[in-house]
């Protein structure tokens, strides 16, 4: 298995925690990856502020880019990044992404992974779903996008808020293909 490169793209839709589980795991899974690129929306840095009590998203070694850095090296197809996780993804990014609207950094390179037909997955926070927010999710899957809702799992028995995301986020890092020990059903 070849190392991969992976995009991040941070929205403002509640659910922090999610990001910085991916974020720790991807750190944790540095032998499988070759690079990975960050983008952050204002609201998220605000969001993730809010309820982490913290500013931990610039403590990562991971290249940060700005929302409308559109010379990022994953803003282009040839750049050839394999993976991108929009954690979380709002509706409204969702939407985006969905019409092709390549309005920042993050739609443009979710409209790559797709056009690229590489792998796209969103991990979606919102309850309850619109009948507009259920055909966005149609239409990414249609386009070859994964649809991956923040549903987390009970049967690992989880003992803390991280642990409980982490079922969410090693569904997600899963389908993505990377190797990793995770709590199996069955085993």
């Amino acid at each position: 298995m070849g190392k991969k490169k992976v995009i991040v793209a941070i929205t403002g839709a509640s659910g922090s925690i999610y990001a910085k589980v991916l974020l720790d795991k991807l750190q944790a899974l540095s032998d499988q990856i070759e690079a990975v690129g960050l983008v952050m929306s204002d609201n998220a840095k605000d969001v993730w502020k809010f309820e982490l009590d913290n500013d931990g998203f610039n403590s990562y070694d991971f290249p940060t880019y700005q929302k409308n850095d559109f010379m990022a090296p994953f803003a282009s197809g040839s750049a050839k990044y394999d993976t991108m996780f929009v954690v979380p993804c709002s509706m409204g990014t969702m939407a985006r992404i969905a019409h092709g609207i390549s309005s920042d950094l993050t739609t443009r390179a979710a409209d790559v992974i797709l056009k690229e037909r590489r792998k796209l997955i969103l991990i979606t926070r919102e309850t309850p779903l619109s009948a507009i927010h259920i055909q966005n999710m149609q239409l990414i899957t249609q386009a070859g996008g994964i649809i991956c809702p923040a549903s987390p799992s009970f049967y690992s028995r989880p003992q803390s808020f991280e642990e409980l995301a982490a079922t969410v986020i090693d569904r997600a890092l899963d389908i993505a293909g990377f190797d990793l020990d995770t709590f199996r059903w069955g085993k």
